[in-house]
């Protein structure tokens, strides 16, 4: 871990901006590039009525439900403010396919930055990587398996 005092970063930047250097800083959060986790982007769960969860936590938990049938929840990325990220809550039909081949309640969607390198990573591990890499306007997906037999989405956001 990679550790730099406030006063080590501004004697640094003083000196670069007095010698007129222009310079990346590619340690930088917003500059990494290593293919990773970045957070929780969906929580995705079995139920016997996804209506009457959906209506159960509107009622009760003030969840507005959005197009998709599932809640959003926005928060700004601490690294870079313009960003928004979005958190997706969903309930499935019990027994919805698209848990498979997983036989649990659940399944967790991982924001995920360098998919690319993150399945090629994941393959060199071992890692049962179940699709190819999926292309939306919203971003790209894939799905993998972990060692305990649960699905995971991955889902890098576009732009």
């Amino acid at each position: 871990m990679l550790e730099v005092s406030f006063q080590t970063v501004t004697s640094k930047l003083k000196i670069m901006n007095d010698k007129n250097i222009r310079q990346e800083d590619t340690t930088s959060p917003i500059n990494d590039t290593t293919p990773k986790v970045t957070g929780i982007g969906g929580i995705f769960f079995f139920t016997d009525n996804p209506k009457e969860t959906r209506d159960w936590y509107t009622k009760n938990l003030g969840l507005e439900i959005n197009a998709w049938g599932s809640s959003s929840f926005d928060s700004r990325d601490i690294n870079n403010p313009d960003v928004v990220n979005s958190l997706q809550w969903n309930p499935f039909k019990k027994g919805d396919e698209y848990f498979s081949p997983s036989k649990k309640d659940f399944m967790i969607n991982y924001r995920v930055q360098n998919i690319e390198g993150l399945v090629a990573k994941l393959k060199e591990n071992g890692v049962l990587v179940l699709d190819s890499i999926a292309t939306y306007d919203y971003g790209k997906f894939v799905h993998i398996m972990d060692a305990e037999g649960n699905k995971i989405e991955l889902w890098e956001p576009a732009g």
